[in-house]
């Protein structure tokens, strides 16, 4: 018993450090990048979508960061170079030259100067007018943490294969002792009461790629003194990706009678399947929509929660406002640790849905 209470306090320990150790880290790098500015009045806004939105670098503390590669396509052909060429600079200041052509970073997006242009102009509403985006295929910090998150999955794959393969009575152990009720939770739950029996098995390579892959990247992005976080799921292009994969892959699985209960309900009046049949069918185009929203949404609005109580403490500069946020923080750190898993299983169980509507028979 004492044991078990021994190891009860010291979870909620660790835990309670891991989730004020969030607030640390980003009212740090928050109050640093207070430092650096001048007197005016703390800008909210400006701070929350500077941390929520891609860049081309990993921001540390202070000046230090993480540079990545830059890897354009000019009328010149290929231009690369390291991001921390530009000095930390993403207000079109710093010009970079390569190839004979010169760069600047606007903001975290790339430009190419015209020629003969020594500086980069901005019109009524900053937008450069002597500058224009090469093609920009960079590693930002959205593909570097990708990358990151498919070598993981990869890796738990695998230890958890040999796991299952030196076992003599087939019971793993490691880490595929930990990984097998969430596969088995992702069949028994997931892919067999949407898709049956008769077809689930061909769809599960993509369903557990699929929820390992959202979760893993979501969980990468809570945690703290961790140099390549991201808010990749916040990122729509990410969203709409895995939303795309679904609906073609729902589109090739579809049978006649799918496409017969879209378009002429069996069973009912003319007038009525004349009215539900384009409504049906916009429904086909919804249902991936309203999966890129939902995890869009959902992880982007956590951050922004988190980021918005933290800068509580920075514009009322009071100690108490500074404990209350802790306070929020800490509740709502708690609440994103339950969604990124939740949502990584809803998107996995509705397009397990969708699958399996698609392979309905006749009946």
């Amino acid at each position: 018993m004492k044991t078990t209470k021994f190891s009860i306090n010291r979870n909620l320990l660790l835990g309670a450090f891991f989730l004020l150790s969030i607030f640390a880290v980003k009212a740090s790098s928050i109050s640093k990048e207070k430092e650096t500015t001048s007197d005016d009045e703390f800008d909210t806004k400006e701070l929350i979508f500077h941390h929520i939105t891609d860049s081309h670098s990993f921001h540390i503390a202070g000046d230090l960061a993480l540079p990545l590669p830059i890897i354009l396509w000019t009328e010149n052909g290929l231009v690369t170079f390291m991001s921390s060429e530009f000095h930390h600079d993403i207000d079109g200041k710093t010009i970079v030259e390569k190839n004979g052509l010169k760069f600047v970073n606007v903001h975290e997006k790339i430009y190419q100067l015209e020629a003969g242009a020594s500086s980069v102009a901005f019109d009524a509403e900053h937008h450069p007018t002597n500058a224009k985006k090469p093609l920009n295929i960079s590693i930002t910090k959205n593909v570097f943490s990708m990358f990151l998150s498919m070598a993981f999955i990869l890796l738990i794959f695998l230890l958890s294969a040999r796991s299952y393969k030196r076992s003599n009575n087939n019971m793993p152990s490691g880490i595929g002792k930990f990984m097998e009720p969430i596969v088995l939770f992702i069949r028994d739950e997931v892919a067999i009461p949407n898709i049956g029996e008769k077809h689930y098995g061909r769809y599960m390579p993509f369903l557990l790629t699929l929820f390992f892959f959202i979760w893993i990247n979501n969980v990468i992005g809570l945690i703290p003194f961790f140099p390549f976080s991201s808010n990749l799921s916040g990122n729509i292009a990410f969203t709409v990706t895995l939303a795309l994969f679904t609906f073609i892959i729902t589109l090739f699985s579809s049978k006649k009678y799918y496409w017969k209960h879209m378009l002429w309900m069996p069973g009912l009046p003319v007038p009525m399947k004349l009215f539900l049949a384009p409504i049906e069918f916009m429904g086909m185009f919804i249902k991936p929509i309203a999966l890129t929203i939902r995890l869009f949404a959902n992880i982007t609005a956590g951050h922004i929660i988190v980021l918005s109580l933290i800068s509580l403490t920075f514009i009322f500069k009071n100690y108490f406002v500074g404990v209350g946020s802790v306070v929020f923080v800490v509740f709502i750190s708690v609440i994103e640790v339950l969604v990124v898993a939740i949502q990584a299983y809803i998107f996995t169980m509705l397009s397990a849905l969708y699958f399996g509507q698609a392979l309905e028979e006749e009946h």
